[in-house]
């Protein structure tokens, strides 16, 4: 974790530190779970940018509120679907790196 002087930075000098993740392996029980968090983290995106009066359009445009990957998780393209993945293998590894022990208890899903 980071102290208290170290969260205090000048924005030209701020350099980001995740967790160091580079020697954590996903196990193949927890694939699943990275594919359904990939696709939960996009329908929250979606959810808000929806909330804040966006709709989908053709391309990006930030004046008229309007984004391509307004979409179902199922319809992104695939550069798009594997943005979400390794955010969410991302979650996974910092989680496990910190120690914490992740297993299905009930199967909800």
């Amino acid at each position: 974790m980071y102290n208290k002087t170290e969260r205090i930075m000048e924005k030209e000098s701020y350099m980001p530190r995740p967790y160091d993740t580079s020697e954590i392996a996903i196990s193949e029980n927890l694939i699943s779970l990275t594919e359904l968090l990939a696709r939960n983290t996009h329908e929250n995106w979606a959810k808000n940018r929806i909330a804040q009066g966006w709709k989908w359009g053709e391309k990006r445009d930030d004046s008229k509120k309007e984004h391509p990957c307004l979409v179902s998780y199922d319809d992104l393209p695939e550069e798009e679907k594997e943005y979400d993945r390794k955010t969410s293998t991302e979650v996974l590894k910092m989680l496990l790196a910190a120690g914490y022990v992740i297993h299905r208890q009930v199967d909800l899903i």
